[in-house]
């Protein structure tokens, strides 16, 4: 919360100083006359070249942050099938397996987000638990016909909880590239320096409405840096799907 209040805060101070101290370096010649149509056009460009790229960071950290929601949907759905298939199995599998994916989906909501979060990688101890659940699911022998189908389909479900969770262990890494960094930032400089490129006077007005630019600018950047990387940040993807998973294992059960 102190950060959402700094970043802002701090943007709107910066630019204030940049407006105040920039009236006093600029030539002459920059500041307003009574044909000041030159300034509002360098103040609208920029405006233009802000926003157009600031709207493109926002879509792709969205498009990157909905693709990692998906792939946790896709893995807790995955699970739930594989519960239902060893449900059926005879014991001592039909305990084993299931025993095996409560543990893995608790170690990724406990264990592996926590890690996700602070290290950007994957655990290696949940890993190691589904490697077990894997070998424990095709170690299952029965003449059974009924018993071979759930065994099946449980490898089935297996390959895509895999299948997701490198999806999601890829979506772990993933980040903005610098290059549009580069872009956003020097749009944002280009903003803040928008008062003294236009010719405005320092008045009260000028200066609450320049403060006014900072504070909207910083919230900005704030957004896009917590919408940033999935796992980790300010705004992190939900755990909820693998909850929910962990609450249908016990109405299975």
């Amino acid at each position: 919360m102190v950060l959402q209040l700094a970043v802002p805060i701090a943007a709107a101070v910066l630019a204030v100083i940049v407006f105040v101290v920039g009236d006093r370096v600029r030539p002459s010649a920059w500041r307003h006359t009574e044909d000041d149509s030159p300034g509002a056009l360098v103040v609208e460009l920029i405006n233009t070249l802000f926003l157009a790229v600031a709207a493109f960071v926002v879509v792709i950290c969205w498009q990157q942050y909905d693709n990692a929601h998906n792939h946790t949907v896709a893995e807790s759905k995955a699970l739930v099938d594989v519960y239902w298939a060893a449900h059926g199995m005879p014991e001592p599998d039909h305990s084993r397996i299931q025993g095996l994916i409560k543990d893995y989906t608790e170690s990724v909501v406990t264990e592996e987000w926590t890690t996700m979060d602070r290290d950007h990688k994957m655990s290696q101890s949940t890993q190691d638990i589904l490697d077990s659940l894997r070998d424990t699911v095709a170690a299952v022998q029965s003449p059974d016909s009924d018993v071979t189908d759930l065994r099946a389909t449980a490898l089935a479900g297996l390959d895509a909880v895999a299948q997701a969770r490198q999806d999601r262990a890829l979506d772990t890494n993933l980040g903005m590239p610098g290059f549009l960094y580069t872009a956003l930032w020097f749009t944002v400089v280009l903003l803040l320096f928008s008062g003294v490129l236009s010719g405005a006077a320092v008045t009260l007005r000028s200066v609450l409405m320049t403060g006014l630019l900072g504070v909207v600018v910083g919230t900005a950047v704030l957004a896009i840096y917590n919408l940033d990387r999935p796992f980790s940040g300010g705004n992190i993807v939900s755990k909820d799907a693998f909850e929910l998973a962990l609450s249908r294992y016990q109405h299975i059960t």
